[in-house]
């Protein structure tokens, strides 16, 4: 016989009463329906008066219904997590109403013509003419710029993670703080400075050197951080084996955070491929295609739809190139970013049991 049994008493339980899983989803559409009634009844036009009145009645039944349920304590706990889905929601938002805004007007004259072919001899407030010159000279400029950037701003992180101390490593750091809140029109009047002085005339690589030192930064602080993440242990336990230092950051530091650093890579290249100032100041534009980019001046994306968007003159044209565009350079940010976590995960080592 149990003791509850002989006792007589309820057996004591550390569970207590709670809300099922699908309570914050029931409480969310009902809120929602008292905020659409609310401000119809009260003659409110806006959709944003409705959602903040929905957020406050989320908020607050959450609150009530857990603590008359669950307790107050784990109703403070449900209100924080309410918080959270709140602020996750509203910074959402703007990130899908632009997505929505640009696909919705991107895809009026998004084709493989357009796609295929340069502007020419095709006035900015006449229908027709393509982006083909753009994205080559938005690859080009890019490429090179990574080409130039990310392998020194991998080096320097090593330097500063593996080998740095002293003075250098502090004013190398200090410096790499400075440039990460650099303008970009800062770096395209420097690399314009140079030009100046060299009597050269805009091209591509021009842009690729001020979208090189933009991007260094970003790619020291991001690496920095990855190399950081590696445990010590792992270092230790190559260099007792006699490993070379050299050989331990080749072979074991860098493919253990090669996933972090190719995304910090991606992240940067995704931070120049929508600049504008220094391409504007180096590059100059081209209606027509030029494949070279140390020679003559290009175009590229961005300053294709901004081009597009100041030379229009109120064509309807011009505004329909510009979001298509705009549309191409998010695809092309997009799949640069999927690579990326694809190398990621090949290249990210093999763990098991």
């Amino acid at each position: 016989m149990s003791t509850a049994a002989v006792t007589g008493k309820r057996p004591s339980t550390l569970r207590s009463a709670s809300l099922p899983k699908w309570s914050p989803w029931a409480i969310a559409a009902g809120s929602l329906v008292v905020a659409v009634g609310i401000g119809m009844g009260a003659g409110l036009s806006s959709k944003i008066e409705w959602g903040l009145i929905a957020v406050l009645l989320f908020v607050f039944g959450t609150f009530a219904v857990a603590a008359k349920v669950e307790g107050k304590r784990q109703a403070k706990d449900r209100v924080v997590t309410a918080l959270v889905w709140v602020a996750f929601l509203l910074a959402l938002i703007p990130l899908v109403s632009l997505i929505w805004t640009t696909v919705k007007r991107g895809v009026k004259v998004l084709d493989p013509y357009f796609l295929t072919h340069s502007m020419g001899i095709v006035a900015d407030s006449e229908p027709g003419g393509g982006i083909y010159h753009a994205i080559i000279g938005s690859l080009e400029q890019v490429g090179l710029a990574t080409l130039i950037g990310a392998p020194i701003g991998v080096l320097t992180a090593i330097y500063l993670v593996e080998y740095g101390r002293g003075g250098l490593a502090r004013a190398v750091t200090f410096f790499v703080d400075v440039m990460t809140g650099i303008p970009s029109i800062v770096a395209g009047l420097f690399i314009l400075s140079l030009m100046l002085m060299s009597d050269m005339q805009p091209f591509g690589f021009a842009g690729s050197l001020a979208l090189a030192i933009l991007m260094m930064p970003v790619v020291v602080r991001s690496t920095e951080e990855m190399l950081k993440l590696v445990p010590n242990e792992l270092r230790e336990a190559s260099l007792a084996l006699g490993v070379p230092k050299w050989r331990t950051i080749l072979k074991v530091v860098l493919p253990t955070s090669i996933g972090g650093i190719t995304t910090g890579i991606m992240l940067a290249i995704a931070r120049i491929a929508g600049e504008t100032a220094p391409i504007l100041l180096l590059v100059w534009g081209n209606s027509f295609i030029n494949n070279n980019p140390f020679s003559g001046a290009q175009q590229a994306l961005p300053l294709y739809i901004y081009q597009q968007y100041a030379n229009s003159s109120g064509s309807t044209a011009a505004y329909d190139r510009a979001w298509a565009a705009s549309l191409t350079l998010i695809a092309f940010v997009m799949i640069l970013n999927l690579v990326a976590r694809g190398i990621a995960r090949w290249k990210a080592p093999k763990t098991g049991r």
